[in-house]
């Protein structure tokens, strides 16, 4: 709860929202060599439109081992928490269970790395896991990162059922700085594969 990012001279700065309850879980099972999958869910004591089940893979079947997201305002009335407080719990057992416990050293690169932002609209009930998936596969392997940074709603401008997803999408190579052209290709196919997986279109 409260200020994700402090205000300053750098910008307004924003609340914690679901998705930082969600990217902490996903963090938890990274350290455990765990990869989480979202999708959306619906489990007291979250708001049943703001809250994922978070997955993993086991024999080819998906499994839910944890839920995250914004608490259901009944609930923070009940307990005296602020206003859009959020949570996640895990299933630790579950986790080790799935998770390689080798140390992984992380991967240096010397060359700069690429940002690019996307806006896309899409329909008010598409889960950001989706976009999220679909940006991450249409970028392919020079992908590095992803993050989901802003969440906008306004009928008059977005019409109405519509929301906007705003992603940082960094780019980098292991053996060359990327040229503009490359990570702009990279972009386009990656909001390419969303448009055609979730109908997400690039926001004017």
């Amino acid at each position: 709860a409260g200020a994700r990012e402090q205000a300053g001279w750098w910008g307004k700065g924003r609340p914690a929202d679901w998705a930082d309850a969600v990217e902490s879980a996903r963090t938890v099972a990274r350290e455990a060599g765990a990869e989480l999958g979202t999708r959306k869910g619906q489990y007291g004591p979250w708001h049943p439109g703001r809250c994922a089940e978070l997955t993993v893979t086991v024999d080819g079947e998906e499994r839910v081992i944890g839920h995250a997201g914004e608490l259901h305002p009944r609930v923070l009335k009940t307990l005296g928490l602020p206003a859009r407080t959020c949570a996640m719990e895990l299933d630790l057992d579950a986790v080790e269970r799935v998770g390689d416990d080798t140390p992984q050293a992380p991967g240096i690169s010397t060359f700069p790395v690429a940002t690019q932002d996307v806006a896309l609209v899409v329909d008010e009930f598409v889960p950001a896991a989706d976009v999220e998936a679909a940006l991450r596969e249409g970028a392919g392997e020079l992908l590095e990162s992803i993050r989901l940074f802003d969440v906008y709603d306004n009928a008059e401008q977005l019409g109405e059922g519509r929301k906007s997803l705003a992603y940082a999408l960094r780019f980098r190579a292991g053996d060359r700085t990327l040229t503009v052209d490359e990570a702009s290709a990279a972009r386009d196919a990656a909001v390419a594969l969303a448009g055609e997986r979730v109908g997400a279109a690039l926001r004017s």
